[in-house]
Parts: C-alpha cells; sequence; structure tokens
C-alpha cells in the first residue's frame, strides 16, 4: 500500500507517501501539518523515514515523526541536518515490501535521490519530475538545469515504457503511462 498522507492538505508541504509493508516507511516529511495523525489512521508504527531530499518543504515534520515513532532518518547526505544514514546511488532500499534503487538525482537539489522499484513497477521521483512533464526548479540554492536535465534523462534510461506509478514530491501521482510524463520533463526541461 502507499498512500499519500498530505492529499488534500491546505500548507507549505510536499507529497508524504505511506509505504507499508514488510519495512513500513514514510517517504518525505512533509511540513505544516499533523503527519503522526495521518499515519496513524493507517499503521501503528513506521520503520524509517527515507527522504527524496532536504528542502524546508520536505523535512518540517521530521521531528514529529521521529519523535512520535523512534525511527532513524536516511538520505543521500549525513551532512544534510537530521539525516541519520546516508543512501548511496544505485544502493537497494526496501520500501514496503519491495527493493528500490536508488538513484543520485541533482540539479533540483544536491542531495535528491529518486526510488525505482522493478518488481513493483513504481518511481518515487521526488522533485525531479512531476505530472504532465513538470520538473524540478533550479532556481534555488544548488540547482542546476543541465545537471536536472541529466537526472531526468538518467530516469528516463532506468525506468521501463511499461513503468506502472510515479510518486512526485508535488502534485498527483501519476498511475496512466507515468513514462511519458517522464519524457515530457526530459523535452520540457531541455526547452529552456
Amino acid at each position: 500500500m502507499i498512500v499519500n498522507l498530505a492529499r488534500g492538505v491546505r500548507a507549505f508541504t510536499s507529497n508524504v507517501f505511506l509505504v507499508d509493508g514488510d519495512r513500513t516507511v514514510i517517504v518525505d516529511a512533509g511540513n505544516e501539518f499533523d503527519v503522526v495523525d495521518a499515519a496513524r489512521e493507517y499503521v501503528d508504527d513506521v520503520d524509517a523515514l527515507v527522504m527524496t531530499h532536504t528542502h524546508p518543504d520536505h523535512v518540517g515534520n521530521r521531528p514529529d515523526i521521529v519523535a512520535e515513532f523512534d525511527v532513524d532518518v536516511w538520505g543521500y547526505d549525513t551532512d544534510q541536518s537530521g539525516v541519520d544514514h546516508a543512501i548511496d546511488d544505485e544502493e537497494t532500499v526496501t520500501l514496503g515490501d519491495h527493493d528500490y534503487q536508488a538513484l543520485h538525482t541533482p540539479g533540483h537539489k544536491g542531495d535528491h535521490l529518486c526510488f525505482y522499484s522493478e518488481a513493483a513497477s513504481a518511481l518515487f521521483a521526488g522533485d525531479l519530475i512531476f505530472a504532465n512533464g513538470g520538473f524540478g526548479r533550479t532556481d534555488l540554492a544548488e540547482g542546476n538545469r543541465d545537471v536536472l536535465i541529466d537526472s531526468i534523462e538518467r530516469v528516463r534510461s532506468v525506468v521501463p515504457e511499461d513503468l506502472g506509478e510515479m510518486h512526485t514530491g508535488h502534485g498527483p501521482s501519476v498511475t496512466t503511462n507515468p513514462f511519458q510524463d517522464v519524457e515530457l520533463a526530459a523535452q520540457a526541461a531541455r526547452m529552456g
């Protein structure tokens, strides 16, 4: 089960995905809403908090999740505040019942990760790629348009054309032909 705990929340927040299963994980903490109560509607416990990146809208609720569920925080860069354990590029990470390949995908932020599972046919795209060909901002600190384009192309080369679902850092998840959205993002980012 993958559920967006921030769905319908009107606040300065990212999406927050609860991935239930053998290793129940929250992907991104979100910001400015009661994520703990939202998670408790579905599960009694959480095993880990995994970050796509550490922009404020993705980490604001981190202390609440850590305190309530007594979990460690996993992300690309342990030099970032609150990240306990590093996830290396191409490392395997268990989210729910499936293993996901971590892909270091900078350009929006230097510590950005995407997570892809062939078995689940799912991609957690963070703020790299959004529905309808949207892509992450590059005008913030650590943003770089050329690097972002390379990261989108990397994801495009890894995920198959029949990808089943893409969960994004903002906006709706894509469950109908998400590979098309990846391709559109690659085209749109190159257009400048």
